[in-house]
């Protein structure tokens, strides 16, 4: 099983990822509430600014301070790792 850093050693099974989105969109923001009304939002920001959020298999939200662009390339990086 291969787990996703999302930033201060919080990490995400790479398995169950649906989505990786940034943060400033306001259809993010409505995805952001939905989640906190739902009990489904967990953050990972360790109190730093939100700037990406990864949407997981169970409806969870996971809000990651770190950018959408090096998640995606730490996803690309344990994909294309030999197990």
């Amino acid at each position: 099983m291969k787990f996703l850093n999302v930033g201060f050693n919080n990490s995400v099974s790479l398995d169950r990822v649906i989505a990786i989105v940034g943060s400033e969109a306001s259809t993010s923001r409505r995805l952001k509430d939905e989640a906190k009304k739902l009990g489904k939002l967990i953050d990972a920001t360790n109190g730093r600014k939100t700037r990406s959020m990864i949407v997981i298999d169970s409806g969870h939200v996971v809000l990651s301070s770190v950018e959408p662009e090096t998640l995606l390339a730490r996803q690309e990086d344990l994909l294309t790792r030999k197990q």
